[in-house]
């Protein structure tokens, strides 16, 4: 029998926040992009189509941007584990991964990004 697991992946999400322990960071909000990849099984969400045996990726997503946006960060491993933690909140959630990138942190590179998974045993 297949059991597949579906991945959501929460692509570009381009915010504002406080990041950063240089005093210019700490008075300017940054640029972040954010993209999270979420799995879960599927098989009970399209075995019934109730929306209860799915993940809520609106729902996550909207509590990704509340909790970037309001608050401050000196480092982006505080901010990725955050996101990471708000992405396995789901009991669904069997594997997450985010990744947080500062475009234009570095002179001569597109961005910074930092990258954190966690797996939930089961």
């Amino acid at each position: 029998m297949i059991k597949p697991e579906a991945q959501i992946h929460i692509k570009n999400l381009r915010l504002r926040t406080y990041i950063g322990f240089n005093e210019s960071e700490k008075q300017n909000k940054q640029d972040v992009v954010i993209n999270a990849w979420i799995q879960y099984p599927a098989s009970q969400a399209y075995d019934t189509d109730n929306v209860e045996n799915a993940v809520n990726y609106r729902t996550i997503c909207k509590e990704m941007i509340a909790h970037t946006e309001n608050n401050r960060f000196l480092l982006l491993e505080k901010l990725t584990a955050d996101l990471l933690a708000l992405c396995m909140e789901s009991s669904h959630v069997t594997f997450a991964k985010v990744e947080v990138a500062k475009p234009h942190a570095l002179r001569f590179a597109d961005s910074v990004s930092l990258t954190l998974s966690a797996t939930r045993e089961q």
